[in-house]
């Protein structure tokens, strides 16, 4: 499909390719036995003569595949009592707490899945929707369902760097274009360049300067907030080494935002490198009629705490501990 100047995309539901080839059949009928006809395995097994370790195998083949998707409704997590209480401390216009995994290591899987599910409908037809980057809207944007949503556009916050660590900003922004059928407006340029005088040319060119317009129109975030300590995004990505996490930690920063630093009221710390880097400002992320953030994970409630006294947020999906921690901070 040709692209328009912004390197627009429109990624449509992507239906042909979804259906599953005819020698997975048994994995379609075992689903639907269980999913749909409420057989257990025991049954289906029967049904299919074959063993119940082989329809357990189906099912989870079918599930990886996304061929099946079991959705909770995000209203039961919004009725928390935390979810009341994070709404009233901080002003927030909705909130979404999950119970902790005991088993989990710190990959905040239950928290970016419920986010995953909550996203589609805080989304309206209209809206231009901005994509932050990392691991966490990564994890959130590959488990968003296939939701079109008429007229959206979905934009890429910040500019590319190379991510070994598999999480790149065009990725994130194009998976949940496609998950939401939107159009894709990736910023096809580095976010850091090695001057200032690279940077201002850069940003003058007519196709950049048209995407970084739009990526400031946009009503509605996703977004993550980073921590400041060493093995951060920002340091593991070469934005910053560890060094100079460190001096920043020192001069007050505790959140990152679209490789930004914030202290913990939210005001900006300004790096050294900023006058090289290209991608949406702190001004341009705050005001929006939505702003959904993750926070997932050990250590994330001073960033998340930051983010929401900044003015970045409306919106919030945590955990039950992560709920608990920002309380006390209020």
């Amino acid at each position: 499909m040709p692209a328009s100047p912004l390197g627009n995309v429109r990624a449509g539901p992507a239906e042909t390719s979804r259906l599953p080839p005819r020698d997975d059949a048994p994995y379609v009928e075992a689903a639907w036995l269980y999913y749909h006809d409420g057989l257990n395995q025991t049954d289906i097994a029967a049904r299919m003569q074959i063993s119940r370790a082989s329809v357990v195998n189906y099912l989870n083949e079918a599930r990886s595949r996304g061929w099946v998707r079991v959705h909770l409704d995000s209203d039961v997590f919004r009725g928390h009592r935390l979810a009341a209480e994070l709404c009233a401390a901080y002003g927030l216009a909705g909130a979404l707490v999950v119970p902790d995994d005991p088993t989990d290591t710190g990959s905040g899987a239950r928290v970016t899945r419920a986010a995953a599910d909550w996203l589609p409908r805080l989304l309206e037809p209209g809206d231009t929707l901005g994509v932050s980057w990392g691991a966490t809207v990564y994890q959130m944007a590959q488990q968003v369902p296939n939701h079109p949503i008429s007229d959206l556009t979905v934009i890429q916050l910040l500019g590319s760097r190379p991510a070994a660590l598999g999480f790149a900003a065009e990725t994130c922004t194009a998976m949940l274009a496609q998950r939401l059928g939107g159009q894709c407006i990736n910023l096809h340029v580095p976010l850091l360049l090695s001057s200032k005088e690279l940077r201002d040319a850069l940003c003058a060119e007519a196709v950049v300067a048209a995407q970084l317009e739009a990526l400031a129109t946009c009503n509605k975030t996703v977004l993550a907030c980073g921590t400041c300590d060493a093995d951060a995004h920002i340091v593991r990505s070469g934005i910053l080494d560890a060094a100079s996490i460190a001096t920043y930690r020192e001069a007050g920063a505790e959140g990152v935002i679209c490789a930004r630093l914030i202290d913990g009221a939210g005001r900006p710390v300004v790096a050294a490198i900023e006058d090289r880097m290209i991608g949406v400002s702190l001004n341009q992320m705050r005001g929006k009629d939505m702003a959904l953030l993750v926070a997932a994970g050990p250590g994330r409630a001073l960033p998340a705490h930051a983010a929401i006294m900044g003015g970045f947020v409306t919106h919030l999906a945590t955990s039950t501990r992560l709920a608990q921690d920002l309380l006390e901070m209020v």
